[in-house]
């Protein structure tokens, strides 16, 4: 697998961002195996301010249930790593920041975390608006722990800024 660099990470960001001021759209993110990463790429380009909002680093599921108010019910019938807990988080992190867009992750990066049901690389993404369903995707990363998380990093950006220009 060919990771996206950190060149190409800065790119997604400076697109997405640049997507984000043209609609007039501040964004917040809630990450859990990217560990703060979409965050800092959207906030490494001067002027982020005018896009983003916040970040929230939800890596532990008490901090998904007390900070985004993603239900333990959910978490416990789900796992954490699941559709259902990405689009809980996106809402949640639209209800308690009043961003305009909302993006959440929640994987297993590895090298250990994996089972059969969801292996190492499993990673759930979810994006949304106010008002409306969140929208999740799953993807399997191949690779070690930085090369799952970078390739995260990469799908989430893109695919948010696709999506906010009308590639539903």
């Amino acid at each position: 697998m060919v990771e996206p660099s950190d060149t190409s990470l800065a790119q997604d960001a400076a697109s997405l961002g640049e997507c984000l001021r043209g609609q007039g759209r501040v964004i917040a993110t809630a990450e859990s195996c990217t560990g703060g990463w979409i965050a800092k790429c959207l906030t490494d380009t001067s002027g982020s301010s005018d896009y983003f909002e916040t970040g929230l680093v939800t890596y532990s599921n008490t901090a998904k249930e007390n900070m985004l108010g993603v239900p333990a019910g959910i978490l416990a019938g789900h796992g954490a790593v699941s559709s259902a807990v990405v689009s809980a988080m996106v809402s949640g992190t639209l209800e308690k920041t009043g961003a305009d867009v909302a993006v959440a992750v929640s994987g297993i990066a590895g090298p250990g975390g994996g089972s059969a049901e969801k292996p190492v690389g499993t990673v759930w993404f979810g994006w949304g608006v106010a008002g409306s369903t969140p929208v999740t995707a799953c993807k399997q990363f191949e690779g070690d722990r930085e090369e799952v998380r970078r390739a995260a990093v990469h799908f989430a950006l893109t695919r948010v800024k696709e999506w906010l220009q009308g590639d539903r």
